[in-house]
């Protein structure tokens, strides 16, 4: 025969499971997509220094033990943040170079989408990955952002000895130096961008740029294929 102190006990006891089931599988009290996509435009125009986990849960709008509980730490929060960068804002360029049939057609397009993304209006202007790390006293994350950006020049570098192979660009061209004179005028259309250069002024940028790509038509190899 059970007591009635014994059932009080087993009472109390599968309250209290319950309770605790119910805290551990309580749905989030906010949009994580949402709450990431804020934090995505804190750091975007701050930079990861300058923004602290304060002003993260501000613009988000969630207690510090929901960030941490969602997102990890700081660093954690950033590198998604940048992973998700990557995806929603800044692969214009990597799609350029994808679908583009030549290396001159991708950089134009490139470097005419980045005059429009650089500058759209309702979000930060320039490029995350190009402007985080300002003034940044973490070591890995200016590492992390240089090897980003390192990358895309090895892209572009990649890109443009194909079009030398494929005889579209002209055989002594200089992929690596032209592949480095392509990053530094994206990153500078970044930086005028956060100074306020328009739209119509990076796009006047761009063909100046293009003005001076090799012709195409001074590969001795593609003359001759043509001509046959």
């Amino acid at each position: 025969m059970v007591s009635r102190q014994q059932t009080e006990s087993g009472t109390t006891a599968r309250t209290g499971a319950e309770a605790v089931t119910k805290q551990r599988g309580r749905p989030r009290s906010f949009d994580r997509e949402t709450a990431l996509e804020k934090a995505i435009l804190a750091f975007w125009e701050h930079g990861y220094e300058a923004t602290s986990v304060s002003d993260l849960t501000r613009v988000m709008g969630i207690g510090a033990p929901s960030l941490y509980a969602a997102f990890g730490d700081k660093r954690s929060l950033f590198d998604e943040v940048v992973r998700v960068y990557g995806t929603r804002y800044g692969s214009f360029g990597e799609r350029a170079l994808a679908e583009e049939p030549t290396a001159r057609a991708a950089v134009e397009r490139m470097l005419r989408e980045a005059a429009a993304e650089y500058t759209a209006p309702g979000r930060p202007h320039g490029c995350l990955v190009i402007h985080a790390a300002t003034n940044c006293t973490s070591p890995e994350v200016e590492e992390d952002l240089r090897e980003r950006r390192n990358a895309n020049i090895a892209a572009f570098e990649s890109r443009m000895k194909a079009g030398i192979a494929a005889g579209e660009l002209p055989a002594g061209t200089d992929a690596a130096a032209l592949a480095r004179h392509t990053g530094a005028i994206v990153q500078g259309m970044s930086q005028q961008a956060r100074d306020g250069a328009s739209r119509e002024q990076l796009e006047a940028l761009a063909a100046l740029a293009m003005a001076v790509w090799p012709d195409s038509s001074a590969n001795p190899a593609r003359s001759r294929t043509e001509a046959g």
